[in-house]
């Protein structure tokens, strides 16, 4: 892997393109969860997606289409970019197609205080790092961030209690 990790202003801007997928995602009528892939350079936006439905999450569509259309070693340093900590299927997925790097806005956890038992996100309080530390690789992950907390948890609050 690299040596070269991203700078806290590129997760930032990164994180905050992220955001504005979740935003489309939303407008198609979908739950507002956004991801991108970026390159090992750190600025090149290899792949953006948003959240499809409940079984096809934002991050595991994304990658199983990185997955597809790049290698194994170009993968392990590339980063994907998520306004939520990926859940444990999102998690696995990253893990089997060898990304190395995960960025996080905000943590499962507070997903879980802004949604509750809500039917349509039954979150699963298992944190990422508890399941990548299972695995055989070493994937580095930053998150939460701070610098974009309040614009995703509003952008949560709102969706989940309307």
């Amino acid at each position: 892997m690299s040596e070269v990790s991203p700078t806290p202003f590129q997760m930032v801007q990164h994180l905050q393109r992220s955001h504005q997928i979740a935003l489309r995602a939303m407008q198609f009528g979908r739950h507002p969860f956004g991801a991108i892939l970026v390159a090992p350079d750190h600025e090149t936006v290899l792949l953006e997606q948003g959240n499809v439905d409940t079984v096809n999450h934002a991050e595991s569509v994304l990658v199983r289409a990185a997955h597809t259309n790049f290698s194994p070693d170009y993968l392990w340093d590339c980063t994907l970019y998520t306004t939520v900590e990926p859940c444990a299927m999102c998690t696995a997925t990253l893990y089997w197609a060898n990304i190395g790097r995960l960025v996080y806005g905000i943590a499962e956890s507070q997903l879980l205080q802004l949604t509750g038992n809500h039917t349509e996100n039954p979150t699963l309080n298992l944190p990422c790092r508890e399941v990548l530390e299972r695995g055989q690789k070493s994937v580095q992950v930053w998150g939460p961030i701070a610098a974009v907390e309040d614009t995703i948890v509003q952008l949560h609050r709102d969706f989940w209690q309307r």
